[in-house]
């Protein structure tokens, strides 16, 4: 498996990227990034349903739409985001693909549980939600980690005026959530700065996982994908398609 970490911080292009690694069919990947203030919904999600769009527009918070399903979620700097894309060889890997995570949060002492729809939670309030996307033989799931994410920006973009306007979308199930750096000032007195917490996070990931190092995307490789987050991520065609 290799391990990407995105130097980028744009929604669309950590999307597109995504989606690049995903048509690589013959490797796997960990991708770990941040994004820049996002709403990023899911592939069956209206906009109108799950969206605040004039406070959005106010903040300069991006409206993305990704690959897989499950709900709309908030992107900040403070917000880790993983991604496992492998491909299919007998037991499906959403059957396991959290057990790294959930391994490494504990040994950073961050004693999670994973719940009934493959989340991550912490003294009963949610860290992390996960979506999957499977297709030709490939799988991908992917999930956020709310470090020290602006819970109250999250709120107002996730607030939309009205949760039907469009009732054949997929609407998204509200958690109680909180991030995890107060939880360890709380423990020990002291956390991380979030660009410190995400390179631990990485270094313990890489250990468990038996990988020497991570890598990044080479000049081809952000050429492609920039072909296609101008291609399809920024267009509002895709983010707005329902």
């Amino acid at each position: 498996m290799d391990i990407i970490l995105s130097h980028s911080i744009s929604p669309t292009f950590n999307l597109a990227a995504e989606e690049y690694l995903f048509s690589k069919i013959e490797d796997d990947f960990l991708f770990l990034y941040t994004n820049e203030p996002s709403v990023i919904i899911g592939s069956n999600q209206a906009v109108l349903n799950e969206v605040d769009q004039d406070f959005c527009i106010e903040h300069d918070i991006r409206i993305v739409r990704r690959l897989s399903g499950g709900g709309a979620v908030f992107h900040d700097k403070g917000n880790l985001n993983y991604s496992f894309i492998h491909g299919k060889r007998g037991e499906p890997l959403s059957a396991r693909f959290l057990d790294p995570v959930v391994e490494t949060l504990c040994a950073l002492h961050i004693p999670v549980e994973v719940g009934k729809r493959k989340d991550l939670w912490l003294e009963g309030y949610k860290i992390s939600g996960t979506a999957s996307h499977l297709s030709k033989g490939r799988e991908m799931h992917h999930g956020t980690l709310l470090y020290d994410t602006d819970l109250d920006m999250l709120l107002k973009a996730l607030s939309a005026e009205k949760r039907d306007m469009v009732a054949k979308a997929t609407v998204s199930v509200p958690s109680p959530v909180r991030n995890i750096r107060p939880y360890l000032e709380a423990k020990w007195g002291s956390s991380l700065e979030t660009e410190h917490f995400i390179q631990q996070f990485a270094s313990q990931i890489i250990l468990l996982l038996g990988v020497d190092h991570t890598d990044t995307f080479s000049d081809e490789e952000k050429r492609r994908i920039g072909e296609l987050q101008r291609d399809k991520y920024v267009q509002r065609s895709w983010n707005y398609r329902l």
